[in-house]
């Protein structure tokens, strides 16, 4: 999952970014409105937590021009706004869901957990196809009854594939989702990943679309 966090407060962004590296979430944090638009605009963004309180634009206002230019990516809002009536408003808007600062980290991770799985269609935090099951609450991934032990990385690009099964995947938003925009990264590098993630599973899973990306099969 490649999430977008829009927070000017560097205390905030810090200890929610901190607490989604931990969950093997790939995060890109901005502090501007013009940054977020950029990367709602020109990246695979799985879900946007959105600050109202911008230094630079109302996040109201950037929430509904997104909506207003069918941008449909799911928008959990935080703000520190007592009103009800700004929270009302953010979900006439467009927001999916909305949090009032201060909130634990806990019920945060919950909802982008929630919103993900019904923004995907799916019911629960375990997917599961065949003898092959992750389970995004504890990070674990067995094959035939047996653990699979993968890196922070490999976990990610199985929950991205396991999360668009069928589906053709370009090899652009695969690197999205894996790594932040200050990323430096090898030219290589997602072919590596997809190597070993091969290793430790059956290869029939990863199917390499030439010169387009990977599509993950759920039967051979």
């Amino acid at each position: 999952m490649f999430v977008i966090l829009v927070e000017d407060d560097p205390y905030i962004a810090d200890g929610i970014k901190a607490a989604l590296d931990f969950l093997n979430i790939s995060v890109e944090h901005v502090s501007t409105a013009r940054d977020a638009d950029y990367f709602i605009r020109h990246s695979a963004v799985d879900l946007c937590l959105l600050d109202l309180g911008l230094p630079d634009q109302d996040g109201l206002d950037l929430l509904t021009q997104w909506r207003q230019d069918q941008i449909h990516t799911p928008v959990l809002v935080l703000t520190a706004r007592l009103q009800t009536q700004q929270c009302v408003e953010a979900l006439n808007i467009g927001a999916d869901d909305y949090l009032t600062k201060p909130f634990e980290l806990d019920e945060l991770i919950a909802r982008i957990y929630a919103l993900s799985r019904r923004h995907r269609g799916f019911s629960s935090n375990i997917l599961k196809f065949g003898a092959l099951v992750l389970n995004k609450d504890t990070q674990e991934v067995t094959y035939q009854n047996h653990p699979i032990l993968l890196s922070r990385r490999e976990y990610s690009l199985l929950e991205t594939f396991m999360s668009h099964p069928n589906q053709i995947l370009k090899n652009e938003q695969l690197l999205d989702k894996l790594y932040g925009y200050q990323d430096s990264i090898e030219s290589n590098a997602l072919n590596v990943h997809i190597y070993h993630l091969r290793q430790k599973l059956d290869a029939h899973f990863i199917q390499t679309v030439r010169g387009v990306g990977y599509m993950f099969k759920t039967a051979e």
